[in-house]
Parts: C-alpha cells; sequence; structure tokens
C-alpha cells in the first residue's frame, strides 16, 4: 500500500538573518587583474578551504624559516621528472630548505637529469624486449656511488652527491643532489629494493644498498628530532615516504625529542592513504597543524615557492 504523501505545513522555520552561515559575500573571492602581484592573488583567493589553507601554510613555512626551524621536503621522484628542481634548488640556496628526502628512484632522474640532461624513457616501447631500466651510466654511476658510500660508512644520499660533484657532469647546476651537496644541505635516500631500475643491475649490491639507505634513515631520524615549530612538507609520495616519515616520529619520540608542534602538508594530484593519515593527519593530533593540497607539482609547488618569497620580501 502506498502511503500518503507526507504534509509539511506545519514545518518549523527560521529567518536566514538570525541564522549562523559557512559562507558570506565576506568570503569571496576577488576578480583577477592584469599585471596583479602575488601577494595581490593571494588576497583575492576565496577564504574557503584551501583559498585559506594555503595562505595559512604559506605563513607558517615563513615563520619556520625566520625563526630559524627546520623546513624539510619528502618528495617523489615525479617532482623531479616535471621540471622542478630549479624552483627547489633556489630555495636551497636561499637557505629556506633545510633538507630532502628521496625515494629510491629520485636518485635514479636526478642523477640521469645530471649526467645526461633527460631522464624518464618510455616503458611501453621497451618494457616488450625487457629493456626497461637498462641504460648502462645509471646503473654504473649509482651503484658505484652506493658501495663506495658503504665502503666509507655514509649515506645514500651523500655518497651519491659525492660522485656527481667529483663527475663534474655537465648538468649539475640542475641536479638537486649535486647541488644539495654542494650547499652541505642533507639529501637522505629511502630505498625499498627492487623498485628502482639501478637494482636489476649487475653492480647492485643489497647490503651496501641497505646499509647506506639505513644510515640515511638515522639522519633523516635526527633531523625529525630537531622538527619542533618546524614544517615538514610531502610532496608526490604516496607510500615510501609518508611510512618513513610516521617511523622516524615515533622514533624521536620514543627517544624523548619534544616533537609535538609541527606543520605538515602533502602535495599531491591525488588523495592517497597513506599521505593524508601518516603525514597530516596522526603526527599533529597532539599539537601543530596538518594541510593537504590536490593539484598538479607543476602548478602547485612554484606557486609555494612563489608565495613564500613575497611573504619573506615583504615582512
Amino acid at each position: 500500500m502506498i502511503p500518503d504523501p507526507l504534509d509539511f505545513k506545519d514545518l518549523h522555520t527560521y529567518s536566514i538573518y538570525g541564522r549562523h552561515s559557512k559562507v558570506t559575500v565576506a568570503d569571496f573571492a576577488r576578480p583577477p587583474a592584469a599585471g596583479m602581484t602575488v601577494r595581490d592573488l593571494m588576497a583575492a583567493l576565496p577564504r574557503q578551504f584551501a583559498g585559506s589553507d594555503f595562505p595559512d601554510l604559506v605563513q607558517r613555512i615563513a615563520t619556520a624559516h625566520e625563526s630559524d626551524r627546520p623546513v624539510l621536503l619528502g618528495l617523489g621522484a615525479h617532482v623531479i621528472k616535471v621540471g622542478l628542481s630549479p624552483v627547489l634548488i633556489d630555495l636551497m640556496r636561499r637557505g629556506i630548505i633545510s633538507g630532502i628526502a628521496l625515494n629510491g628512484a629520485g636518485i635514479v632522474h636526478d642523477a640521469e637529469i645530471a649526467m645526461a640532461g633527460r631522464t624518464s624513457e618510455e616503458v611501453a616501447d621497451v618494457l616488450g624486449a625487457g629493456a626497461f631500466g637498462a641504460a648502462r651510466e645509471t646503473g654504473e654511476v649509482l651503484n658505484g656511488a652506493i658501495c663506495r658510500g658503504a665502503e666509507k660508512n655514509i649515506g645514500l644520499g651523500e655518497a651519491v652527491g659525492d660522485v656527481l660533484l667529483e663527475q663534474a657532469f655537465a648538468y649539475n647546476d640542475q641536479s638537486l643532489v649535486a647541488q644539495a651537496r654542494k650547499l652541505d644541505i642533507p639529501v637522505t635516500v629511502h630505498v625499498a629494493i627492487g623498485t628502482d631500475i639501478i637494482h636489476i643491475h649487475p653492480g647492485a649490491d643489497g647490503a651496501a644498498i641497505g646499509q647506506t639507505s639505513h644510515h640515511d634513515f638515522q639522519v633523516f631520524c635526527s633531523q625529525v628530532a630537531c622538527l619542533e615549530g618546524g614544517v615538514y612538507l610531502n610532496i608526490g609520495s604516496a607510500v615510501v615516504l609518508p611510512e618513513v616519515f610516521l617511523k622516524a616520529l615515533t622514533v624521536v619520540r620514543n627517544l624523548g625529542y619534544a616533537v609535538r608542534n609541527i606543520t605538515t602538508a602533502n602535495f599531491d594530484f591525488l588523495r592517497q592513504y597513506r599521505p593524508t593519515v601518516n603525514v597530516v593527519q596522526r603526527p599533529t593530533m597532539e599539537g601543530g597543524r596538518g594541510f593537504n593540497f590536490t593539484g598538479h607539482h607543476e602548478l602547485m609547488i612554484p606557486l609555494l615557492a612563489a608565495a613564500l618569497l613575497d611573504v619573506l620580501a615583504n615582512k
């Protein structure tokens, strides 16, 4: 049996003028104008969601830098592949970036840029022939650097940076690792065995990879131990670096370091579980704040750098 329609005539109503509203015209964006500055653009954003969160993050990074607190970056290799190294190198030279953590693919693409000014082969064209990842120079240079790093009892990132500088490759000025080593900024490399093309080369040494990458994890933990009042940005790593960051954070808290008031942010073109939980949410449950921004790196990171430099220049 179909019931009679419900009668709404006795529904209680209220006035919109007395109701709390989450959005008002005061929050609306202002139309962009030709020739507006970065500061003008940021001020013109709607004060809703990312429109208010993004300027907040920029201010937090600026405050951390001015307070001599660390600004650490965890980068997926895609950040390098889309051509953002010059933006990050500039921030390193300005003393804004305190350290960089990479996954294993990061050193592959960075070293190929340094050596040849090019990277990122077309996998579909070579996978069928079993040629994917078989570039001779990439395997020789990186595996050789890693083995030497193990012999010297240093970290993987430091070892690769040393070799790139010693070889004086033509495009070292575009290499994050080479320039960070030149500036004495720590680069740590966090490797999952079997994920990187250099692991299939005959010169790969699992013991050396493990030793140097574990050394880098300990270096990264030392950086995280000093992160109180600082900033950690995870850019483009969906799995490895969010897990590494969470483990480093629990290590330093276990050892008695007060790392509670921190700012974290995740930048990626998709929202993934681990960055959201392990970078944005869990680490800031007892203080600080976490942010999540969805967008293409090649747009978001230059915008972040431009807004940050504008804030610092107008302090």
